[in-house]
């Protein structure tokens, strides 16, 4: 009857700027009697496929009746209510527990209805959430629109190289010739007269 530990962060960056780490989830594993060998980590987004996370999927083939997988949080096998329920179910049926380390879930103290219920409760809520976050983040970017802010690449070229390049553009000039004139890469001159001709 081993444990098994399983954790998971973002891609995307902190508040401060820093990738998220594992090592805060990692830590807690250990703690909670996780041996290294049996802790198992991907650093990919909560909306990833189970498939796209090769160490959920050692982890998950790691597992034998009896076992207990360990995570932080229940959000950590995914923020898809149905992917949720479905993992955990596949869990059960195959006699292996799962505890939360947040404290909000540990099957091997509590009736399957109860497991159940509190899982698809936990599951709608974390959907709910990033749904949540998803609208934020596009009302962020039509407020940010509205105030013509620039989203993608940050030009590394000037509006007067720009304006030359659509001149020699103009007298018949190739992109290869305006590009070793002006120092830039043919790509970029590309990229400039699409730019301005769009």
């Amino acid at each position: 009857m081993a444990l098994i530990g399983y954790w998971r962060t973002s891609t995307g960056l902190t508040s401060s700027g820093a990738g998220q780490s594992g090592d805060r989830q990692v830590l807690s594993l250990k703690n909670a009697g996780c041996d290294d060998r049996f802790i198992f980590g991907d650093t990919i987004t909560g909306t990833s496929n189970y498939g796209d996370r090769p160490a959920l999927s050692k982890c998950l083939d790691t597992l034998r009746a009896g076992d207990t997988l360990i995570i932080h949080e229940l959000d950590r096998l995914g923020r898809s209510m149905v992917e949720m329920l479905v993992q955990v179910n596949n869990l059960l049926e195959r006699n292996i527990h799962i505890k939360c380390l947040d404290g909000r879930l540990d099957t091997s103290s509590m009736p399957e209805d109860l497991v159940k219920l509190i899982v698809g409760i936990m599951g709608y809520t974390a959907e709910m959430e990033l749904k949540g976050i998803k609208k934020r983040c596009e009302e962020g970017r039509q407020i940010a629109r509205n105030k013509n802010v620039k989203f993608g690449r940050k030009r590394t070229y000037t509006p007067q190289q720009a304006q030359t390049v659509m001149e020699m553009r103009g007298n018949g000039m190739g992109y290869g010739t305006i590009g070793t004139a002006l120092g830039l890469t043919t790509s970029k001159v590309r990229r400039i007269i699409a730019s301005y001709e769009a």
